[in-house]
């Protein structure tokens, strides 16, 4: 059998957006020599399609590949093309140009209800969903139960499924495509609807039917779910391919795409806050003072806010709000840790603090900043600024940033600190 599971050259899917164009038929082109009697005469001569400003490829010149048993994440904004590829994968839909090859049975889970009638039990469509992927009575029965007990919803196996929750159709859904043993298993971003348990009991088994000898390919805006499950990526850039390669360095590259390092962010019109309390700037310095978008691990830096009190007598504390790349949250910093006995009351007026984060802390990676300012006695968030200041941390031996937020060669996480080890011989 070949190494290679799914092989995908030149791939391209077009659509035709506005008025539908005129069939290729009697009937068609009478209707068209009648509205467009120059058009229909030119088509008809040199072959050409009518109206190409009604064009859209969905797709265009894609082609990859993937290995036997590798897990593969597909990423891109909605739109993308994401869903056409994994229907023209799956031969929901058929290319308009190009070739797709694949090697073994493929199962899938695209939307709610593909593959299910709405009118038999689940019971009902088990076996039809199996006999759509070509196994044999026997063979789902062999599974049946392992299938019922994954999916969780044994009371309502008799239940037609019209009757089911969205939740309940994606864990039918996804156990039976799971548990069919097909070679390649397809699963689109349906998995959100699951609860947070059934999320993580279907990457558990998504992993271990790759580690077993099967492809999956993976569809998800969990940007953290690809990333820990999938080795290999393709980012889909309006229809096109963007990257392919490593998953977490092509993630990264996604989500760096639309980002503008500001190491300064000065509010002049809309100020942040309300009737007490309003945001003026926050920015990014280093050491001596200057403001920098960049720094390398083995540098100090230091976040800046700029903030006015309108009112006297608060007891107010800044904070930051450090997030990854992929909105992970890193930490919540405090001057006073909210502790309200530590907090002397302020006179109004104008202030600056100042947060200073030592060298060898943070890890190479893109983060995000955002500010707050919150009141004690009582507890009040006067404003918080999500995401205002993007900075990037580098890796002082290479000096260019990571691809991946907290991602270095073979060092994870989002911290990189220099500690102290005792090494003694017994």
């Amino acid at each position: 059998m070949s190494e290679i599971a799914i092989k995908v050259r030149g791939l391209g899917k077009k659509y035709y957006l506005g008025e539908k164009l005129p069939q290729r038929s009697l009937t068609g082109s009478l209707k068209t020599a009648a509205r467009f009697p120059w058009q229909l005469a030119r088509s008809m001569l040199t072959g050409e399609e009518l109206d190409k400003r009604a064009e859209f490829w969905a797709l265009k010149d894609v082609s990859f590949e993937v290995k036997q048993g590798e897990m593969l994440g597909i990423i891109g904004r909605n739109g993308a093309g994401k869903s056409t590829l994994l229907k023209v994968l799956s031969r929901i839909t058929t290319p308009t140009e190009g070739e797709v090859e694949m090697f073994g049975r493929v199962g899938c889970l695209l939307e709610v209800g593909t593959g299910f009638h709405p009118e038999l039990t689940g019971r009902e469509n088990i076996f039809l969903n199996g006999s759509l992927l070509g196994m044999l009575n026997v063979e789902i029965k062999k599974r049946f139960d392992e299938i019922v007990d994954f999916s969780g919803i044994s009371k309502f196996l008799d239940t037609p499924v019209k009757f089911y929750s969205s939740g309940m159709y994606t864990r039918l859904a996804f156990s039976v495509a799971a548990h069919l043993n097909p070679e390649i298993l397809i699963v689109d971003e349906v998995l959100a609807v699951g609860d947070a348990e059934f999320q993580k009991k279907c990457l558990g088994k998504m992993n271990s039917i790759a580690q077993s000898g099967r492809t999956v390919i993976f569809v998800s805006h969990n940007m953290q779910a690809v990333k820990n499950l999938c080795q290999k990526g393709i980012w889909l850039d309006k229809g096109a391919l963007a990257s392919v390669g490593d998953m977490a360095e092509v993630a990264n590259e996604y989500m760096n795409s639309n980002t503008r390092f500001v190491g300064n962010v000065v509010f002049t019109e809309k100020l942040p806050g309300d009737d007490k309390a309003v945001l003026h700037a926050v920015r990014m310095k280093d050491a001596s003072g200057k403001i920098i978008t960049e720094t390398q691990i083995n540098q100090p830096f230091a976040i800046e806010m700029e903030f006015e009190l309108l009112a006297g007598g608060m007891k107010v504390a800044p904070n930051l709000h450090i997030k990854d790349a992929f909105g992970n949250y890193i930490c919540v910093t405090s001057d006073s840790l909210l502790d309200k006995d530590c907090v002397k009351k302020q006179d109004a007026g104008k202030y600056k603090a100042t947060c200073h984060f030592p060298a060898n802390l943070l890890n190479a990676g893109t983060y995000y900043i955002g500010a707050a300012l919150t009141g004690i006695e009582p507890l009040h968030v006067h404003f918080y600024e999500q995401d205002i200041v993007f900075i990037s941390v580098h890796d002082p031996i290479e000096g260019v940033p990571t691809r991946s937020a907290g991602y270095v060669g073979e060092i994870p996480g989002a911290f990189r600190p220099l500690l102290n080890w005792d090494l003694s011989k017994d």
